[in-house]
């Protein structure tokens, strides 16, 4: 286990932070969220722009609690329930009032025959009913906050389930009261150790099976402070404890189970609200593949939503997503409790060469910089370590000398380095007394240091006093059982505090009012209906997208006219609201360079258009581009997070290679440079083999362009596709030499 982290919080935070003893996390924002008590500010298509942050307190902390379906009869499901609840309020300090019609005392407690019977207003009530819906509606007759349906048979069954769970969200919606669940379970009435210090990690599962790793932690010395099993989310859903939890002083970091989002737009403004604190939060969420999907919405009834989408908006708003529990373990207890980093360099320290070889590839590999140590600290390792080992980076001590005082010496001499923020050790395997000197060495340089000290312990046994007592006793050192489960960790470690340390909320610059581009737009769009190319163009031109010279005509002579005004050579497209793939019928000509091949051209096009029964609204006459690398940008709405911008490789080659990354707006310049750094071509537009390099800026404002489009029309514009944009040599700008764009 780590020692205290330095995080980021609101002045607000910082103040309850020190009130509890603990150091104070500084401020990443650039501006805070407004307060509970101020409006939450809208974007211009009328979506918040903050998480609202729910008042949960009384939920985890009631002072009194209404269990109801309360039995104390052996044998039924009902009491072994009751009795953990009995326990968990006398933990808690909350006065407990069971709640059956025919039991006039429930372990020894005074029974009451009904809600209205309760002798004060509750703040949790808990229900072991089957159906919960009748007491849903009398508690919020009574002004209960909290309620918690423990009952199956909702969303995850079917439409049926999916409509009376809908029914129970209705009763709760503007009444006050909150729900969590149904199909939940008593994960949020654990016992956690209250003997652990440090920073803790707060768990939220929508399975509750799958939060025991990260609940066990507890035994290997990491602190937990908070369970939310969210169930099916008729109410209180994965984004709301998100926003809690990271206005906690408690809370260094938030581990999350999540088959499916409730609501996209929640989830990344609870995301948003972590980051803006410094709080990371690390995540498994189910559905990479189709089967996955499938398996997620049966359990919960959740839409899992496309899987590109979720993973790009995930670390858009800096989520570490993981693959297994063992990472979610591991990479959440780093981030709780290691301080911030120092620097991003990473020292490999064993006592075999293999083995930092070995672990070094795969650090490498996983995207870890691993520097050179200069000469002179090479030099002064030297001293201890003989001079025919190397010790550039991974350092090899060749075995000796960790067993005398040679062995601290190096350690400390590596982390004295000002290009070093972690030292990593993989010790493979016990060989005491070896071994044992080399983990106490570790464990005294870490607690002298304001450096990472990580250790891969990798015996299969596990019960070794060095691993057991030295190891995990140790408040500094960060200890792992495999070097894939470091890796991920780490990375994850100096990533997030690159991340926070220079974030800035991509809603503060959300448009709030509509621009004239937009009172162009909506004058072009036409509800249920795809636009012509032409008009698509139009479109484009609205918010300022330079599209080629071209003319729409409706005659050969008008075509021939209109090439001489455009310029040979040209392009003619037929243009009709019907019209998507025209190169596949023929509906394209390029390279026109005389008035009788214009003529002919025309005549050719318009017959094709009459054999296909396509409909035009006329002949596009276009100036031709050549010189450029093709791309592609679009919008589509994805059912989770709403519109997103997609931008790839574009021509034949989008369908062909799939190379493209996708954003959910807003976001700024960085974010766009970032989705074209992510693609697999992205050297093309560097230039390759002797072909200049394009106008990467002119592309940037495009998708920046597009995006603002995207937020501004909304649900009103269901699909464009720009397809291809040559971006042209560098200071030449981008052209959009087609277009297609389908209205809501």
């Amino acid at each position: 286990m780590l020692g205290s982290t330095h995080g980021t919080l609101t002045t607000d935070f910082r103040a309850r932070v020190e009130a509890c003893g603990e150091s104070p996390r500084t401020a990443v924002h650039s501006s805070a969220a407004p307060s509970a008590d101020d409006a939450v500010p809208l974007d211009v298509s009328g979506r918040p722009l903050y998480a609202e942050v729910p008042d949960l307190d009384r939920f985890f902390r009631p002072e009194s609690v209404a269990v109801i379906g309360a039995s104390d009869a052996e044998g039924r499901p009902n009491t072994g329930i009751t009795r953990q609840l009995i326990a968990w309020a006398e933990r808690v300090g909350a006065r407990i009032h069971p709640v059956h019609p025919t039991r006039p005392t429930v372990f020894g407690l005074t029974c009451h025959a009904s809600v209205a019977d309760l002798p004060e207003q509750v703040d949790l009530a808990v229900l072991l009913v089957a159906d919960p819906l009748p007491v849903i509606e009398e508690l919020a007759e009574t002004k209960v906050k909290f309620a918690v349906a423990f009952a199956s048979g909702f969303a995850e069954t079917g439409d049926a389930g999916a409509a009376a769970q809908e029914r129970l969200g209705a009763a709760v919606r503007g009444s006050g009261l909150r729900l969590l669940g149904p199909n939940t379970n008593l994960n949020a009435f654990e016992e956690f150790r209250e003997d652990l210090d440090g920073p803790a990690i707060a768990l939220i599962t929508q399975s509750g099976h799958q939060g025991r790793p990260v609940y066990t932690l507890q035994e290997l010395g990491i602190r937990l402070s908070h369970w939310a099993p969210t169930g099916n989310e008729a109410d209180l859903e994965t984004s709301d404890f998100i926003s809690y939890f990271a206005e906690q002083p408690e809370v260094g970091a938030i581990a999350c189970y999540v088959e499916g989002l409730k609501d996209g737009r929640a989830f990344l403004l609870a995301a948003d609200h972590a980051a803006r604190n410094g709080v990371p939060v690390v995540a498994v969420k189910v559905g990479r593949t189709e089967t996955g999907a499938r398996m997620a919405a049966s359990h919960t009834g959740k839409l899992t939503g496309a899987d590109t989408v979720v993973d790009a908006a995930m670390r858009q708003f800096g989520v570490i997503r993981v693959d297994g529990l063992d990472e979610l373990q591991d990479t959440a207890a780093l981030l709780a409790r290691a301080r911030r980093p120092k620097a991003d360099g990473v020292v490999v320290y064993s006592i075999s060469g293999g083995t930092g070889a070995h672990f070094s590839d795969l650090a490498t590999e996983a995207g870890l910089t691993l520097p050179t140590l200069s000469q002179a600290k090479q030099d002064e390792l030297h001293q201890w370590i003989p001079g025919y080992l190397n010790v550039a980076n991974p350092v090899d001590n060749g075995g000796h000398p960790v067993g005398d005082w040679r062995g601290r010496k190096i350690i400390d001499a590596i982390l004295a380095d000002p290009s070093v923020g972690v030292l990593i050790c993989p010790i493979t395997g016990p060989f005491p007394p070896m071994s044992d000197k080399l983990a106490q060495d570790l464990v005294d340089a870490a607690e002298q240091s304001d450096k990472l000290v990580c250790v891969i312990w990798g015996s299969p046994v596990g019960t070794e006093d060095a691993y057991r007592t030295t190891l995990l006793g140790s408040s500094r050192v960060a200890t792992f059982r495999t070097f894939g489960n470091c890796i991920t960790a780490v990375r994850a470690y100096l990533g997030h505090h690159r991340f926070t340390a220079g974030y800035r909320s991509p809603f503060e610059d959300a448009p709030r009012t509509p621009s004239p581009s937009y009172r162009k737009a909506q004058a072009l769009m036409r509800p249920s209906q795809q636009l012509s190319e032409h008009a698509a163009k139009q479109l484009l031109r609205a918010y300022g997208i330079r599209v080629p010279r071209e003319q729409l005509v409706t005659s050969a002579a008008a075509a021939v006219r209109a090439a001489g005004l455009v310029g040979y050579p040209v392009v003619m497209k037929a243009s009709g609201p019907q019209l998507g793939h025209k190169t596949e019928l023929g509906l394209v000509k390029i390279g026109l360079t005389s008035a009788s091949q214009i003529r002919d051209a025309y005549r050719e096009l318009t017959d094709i258009a009459r054999y296909e029964n396509v409909p035009l609204d006329g002949i596009l006459v276009c100036q031709m581009v050549e010189r450029g690398v093709e791309m592609v940008v679009g919008v589509a709405q994805d059912d989770l997070f709403g519109p997103t911008v997609t931008v790839g490789l574009g021509g034949v080659l989008v369908e062909v290679l799939h190379d493209a990354a996708v954003r959910v707006p807003p976001f700024g310049e960085d974010q766009a440079r970032a989705m074209l750094r992510e693609l697999r071509g992205h050297a093309l537009l560097e230039g390759v083999r002797g072909a200049p390099p394009a106008d990467v800026d002119a592309l940037v404002e495009v998708v920046l362009r597009i995006q603002r489009m995207a937020l501004e029309l909304g649900d009103e514009l269901s699909e464009l596709d720009i397809n291809p944009l040559m971006v042209l040599p560098r200071g030449q700008g981008a052209v959009a030499l087609d277009a297609l764009a389908i209205c809501r």
